[in-house]
């Protein structure tokens, strides 16, 4: 009887690893569908269909930015009160590609989390009710001489404005950090799925700005779990999440009918006309 439960509860516990493992053969092998936008740029798209990515129906695309030589370089773009469609927001800037960025105020435009453009201020991160700051603030993208990289609050309070980076896009919450995993809080912002939105980096500079569709029956969206297991998969070492839900957009010039890559889910169609107007971009251009 006992050599039984030791038995059983031994393969209790190799049932998650055996799932892990299954998601990620699944993902490792894909067979993305790839496309070329321009020099050291691909993007890259897959529908994982028959619930076989965390049991569930998922569509992912992502940008792969090489860097070095003539790779396109990145900028924020933005709008200190008017909340525009990622698309435009593009076009406007003459953008190759672009996501969205950000978490913002849906009513009244701008960034909630501190935005600072070209040694420029332009938003302050909005603290909650208790001058606290929230999950999504504690953390930064940051742009110097249009490369990018990611850093983690210091448990300061003036932090972000205390950083000497030419561009700062406080955002979150943290996935990956110089390879090594984030420990998330229990929140239901983290263990629902969602559509996300996330920018990674690898070992050699490449960077991966990347979405997840959700709230639909051909994609649920992912927990930021489960996001940051994608990240790592992709060979990322550091990972931050950015705005999501409605926000979630992959715009490439060129592509399609309008641009966008993936399936936004404001619309509730699965279509690429659902976007959401948002307060800022992350976006690339050929280099100057």
């Amino acid at each position: 009887m006992k050599t039984f439960l030791r038995v059983f509860f031994l393969s209790l516990i190799s049932i998650p690893s055996f799932a892990q493992q299954t998601d990620s053969l699944t993902f490792t092998k894909t067979k993305w569908n790839k496309a070329n936008v321009t020099k050291k740029t691909k993007l890259y798209t897959y529908q994982f269909a028959d619930s076989t990515l965390f049991k569930a129906n998922q569509y992912i695309s992502y940008l792969e930015v090489k860097s070095g030589g003539k790779a396109p370089v990145f900028y924020i773009g933005y709008d200190k009160k008017e909340l525009i469609v990622t698309s435009d927001f593009a076009k406007k800037h003459n953008a190759i590609a672009a996501v969205n960025g950000t978490f913002f105020d849906i009513k009244n435009g701008g960034s909630v989390d501190f935005l600072k453009v070209n040694d420029t201020l332009v938003n302050q991160s909005r603290l909650d009710k208790n001058e606290k700051r929230t999950f999504h603030q504690e953390a930064a993208v940051v742009i110097n001489q249009q490369k990018v990289g990611i850093k983690k609050w210091d448990g300061t309070a003036t932090w972000e404005n205390n950083l000497k980076d030419e561009n700062v896009m406080v955002s979150g919450p943290l996935l990956l950090l110089n390879n090594v995993t984030e420990k998330l809080d229990s929140i239901s912002f983290n263990k629902t799925r969602h559509p996300r939105t996330a920018l990674g980096i690898k070992p050699n500079g490449t960077v991966i700005l990347l979405t997840v569709d959700g709230r639909q029956e051909k994609s649920a969206g992912m927990s930021l779990f489960e996001l940051t297991k994608i990240m790592k998969w992709l060979g990322c070492t550091s990972a931050i999440n950015l705005d999501g839900g409605g926000s979630t957009t992959l715009w490439v010039n060129a592509y399609g009918d309008n641009g966008v890559v993936n399936h936004p889910s404001d619309n509730k169609k699965w279509d690429h006309e659902g976007q959401r107007k948002v307060a800022n971009i992350i976006y690339i251009k050929s280099k100057p």
